[in-house]
């Protein structure tokens, strides 16, 4: 996901969107657990995916505090 697809999502979405990552991010985990996983690079594009979101939600939530 890019950061200008991002900045198009809504503050609801792009939470919906970090839970679901977060929540593909933990079955990873335990597929390694499990059973073998072919593409560990998924882990590290989920890893930076949910830090651009948080990235953007901080800086919305950032903006509106000092738009008071």
């Amino acid at each position: 996901m890019e950061a200008k697809d991002i900045r198009k999502l809504t503050d609801e979405q792009i939470s919906a969107e970090v839970q679901g990552l977060k929540r593909r991010l933990y079955d990873l985990r335990v597929q390694t657990m499990v059973e073998k996983v072919n593409d560990h690079s998924q882990f590290g594009k989920i890893k930076r995916d949910v830090a651009r979101l948080l990235t953007e939600q901080n800086t919305r939530a950032t903006k509106k505090e000092t738009a008071r």
